[in-house]
């Protein structure tokens, strides 16, 4: 039989006891008045204390695309939040200690620093929409409207003359498929699904179906728009994400904030001068987003507007904003509204 000598064991014991040890805990990231609520006017100051003497060879904190490099740990640091994304984010910490790499990092919120402007609305003219459309996805092409519709088995891409209602063509999808937001961008429509994880792509001028693509992080598929370069996406959650427009990856996202508050549950999207105008799910209003920063600049009031439409038990909510770039005008729908309003904003 082999005996051990108990020394021996106890030294490889310790050694296995310390290649566990989380050396995490050793380090503490602190941040002033321990506030991990900031607004974008202000900067996050903090500190990283070491609990235990470790030999410490690099520090490096990180928000978003702000990165510190510092040379002592325990030197304050600060970082600006007047350029950075807003909504929930995540302050990390990386420090090299005894050749090892230890991660700290502490959940922080940032909220825009103004309120939102508050629009009311005017009706400039008023068209016909179908009834039946449960309206999804709404977007001009020239002089062309273009409607997505929801409901599985009823789901469907359309080609619409706005001043009559008249469908000019029609592309029904199958009926596993919920239809959602749409967009136009280079000769090309892209269609989203709710649940189906993947959306469609469809040629402008036959609306023929090209091919279709996957989702990736994104949750569902809620509304869509682009600036002429990317597409942005909502998915239900707090994000707002930005696809590219050749591999149709999502690369980024914003979180729509305002002052007090991240918000989710974004629908219908539409690119409106520079800004994303936003749907929000069962209210009567619209919000305006920076979409390179999430702040929430506006928020239109649409109450009243489903009070002069036809009245019938599958009429929905508010959701469809169309705009004619060339004109400049403003259009919404609902979800089985007999009527498309051409409106201009107010400011209460």
């Amino acid at each position: 039989m082999r005996c051990f000598n108990p020394l021996v064991v106890i030294f490889l014991s310790l050694i296995l006891l310390s290649c566990d040890e989380d050396l995490s805990k050793d380090f503490q990231l602190s941040l002033k008045n321990e506030s991990t609520t900031f607004t974008n006017s202000e900067s996050i100051s903090g500190m990283i204390k070491a609990l235990k003497d470790h030999d410490i060879s690099s520090v490096e904190i990180k928000l978003q695309d702000q990165q510190i490099n510092q040379a002592n740990i325990e030197e304050a640091f600060t970082i600006d939040l007047s350029k950075l994304k807003l909504g929930h984010h995540l302050l990390q910490v990386e420090l090299k200690v005894n050749d090892e790499v230890v991660k700290l990092s502490k959940k922080i919120k940032i909220l825009n620093d103004k309120t939102p402007e508050l629009y009311t609305y005017e009706i400039i003219n008023t068209y016909p929409h179908d009834i039946l459309a449960y309206t999804q996805g709404l977007e001009f092409h020239e002089d062309t409207l273009y409607e997505s519709t929801g409901q599985r088995g009823q789901s469907s891409l359309r080609k619409v003359d706005y001043e009559t209602g008249k469908i000019l063509n029609k592309v029904n999808l199958d009926d596993f498929y919920f239809g959602e937001g749409i967009t136009i961008l280079n000769d090309k429509i892209y269609q989203l699904t709710w649940q189906s994880q993947e959306g469609l792509v469809y040629d402008l001028n036959s609306m023929k179906l090209l091919n279709k693509f996957a989702y990736s992080e994104s949750k569902e598929g809620w509304g869509l728009c682009n600036d002429g370069k990317h597409l942005y996406k909502s998915d239900g959650t707090d994000k707002i994400w930005t696809l590219n427009p050749n591999t149709l990856e999502e690369e980024d996202y914003i979180q729509p904030t305002t002052h007090k508050a991240v918000l989710n549950q974004m629908n219908e999207l539409e690119w409106v001068d520079g800004m994303i105008y936003a749907n929000t799910y069962q209210k009567d209003g619209v919000v305006i987003i920076d979409p390179k920063t999430g702040a929430v600049d506006g928020v239109v009031d649409f109450r009243g507007l489903r009070d002069k439409v036809k009245q019938h038990s599958r009429l929905d909510v508010l959701n469809g904003i169309a705009y004619h770039k060339d004109s400049k005008r403003l259009f919404v729908t609902g979800k089985n509204w007999d009527k498309l309003f051409e409106v201009k904003l107010i400011e209460k």
